[in-house]
């Protein structure tokens, strides 16, 4: 009888305290807090980061730590990685939401012998990103990769 895998749950804790106007402080448990409005285009701050630019980041973030963990194990000769993402809202079904995200990353290898295993593994951590997983707007990935 083969046995069943058992996975973990594991939850994350943020708190967020109201400030003035549409901003707020956001904070976790041994993190630095940081301030959060609404963009300016739905009469919030400018320089302050919002609910969108999180949503945007935290796709692009994942998929930069699935693909290290990834490369990691892989033993792919990354010298580096850095990536650019641009979210679209959009009114859609009576309300404004994410239609689509795109992430350019660039990722450089030692060696030209890498450069397969690298495409490869970038989209593997695409695929396999848990935050583009959870959510229904379409992510894009168009990765450059190079050789130092």
């Amino acid at each position: 009888m083969e046995a069943t895998k058992k996975y973990k749950t594991f939850t994350y804790q943020t708190q967020l305290q109201w400030l003035e106007n549409r901003a707020g402080k956001l904070k976790s448990e041994g993190k630095p807090e940081f301030r959060v409005a609404s963009p300016p285009e739905f009469k919030g701050e400018t320089g302050v980061w919002t609910p969108e630019d999180l949503f945007v980041a935290a796709v692009e973030t994942c998929t930069m730590t699935t693909f290290l963990a990834f490369a990691s194990r892989k033993q792919i000769p990354l010298i580096s990685y850095s990536s650019h993402a641009e979210g679209w809202l959009e009114f859609k079904d009576g309300g404004y939401q994410f239609t689509k995200i795109v992430i350019r990353p660039e990722i450089v290898v030692r060696n030209a012998e890498a450069i397969a295993d690298a495409e490869k593994t970038i989209h593997d951590a695409h695929d396999n990103c848990l935050i583009a997983r959870s959510i229904k707007a379409d992510v894009t990935l168009e990765p450059l990769i190079s050789v130092q």
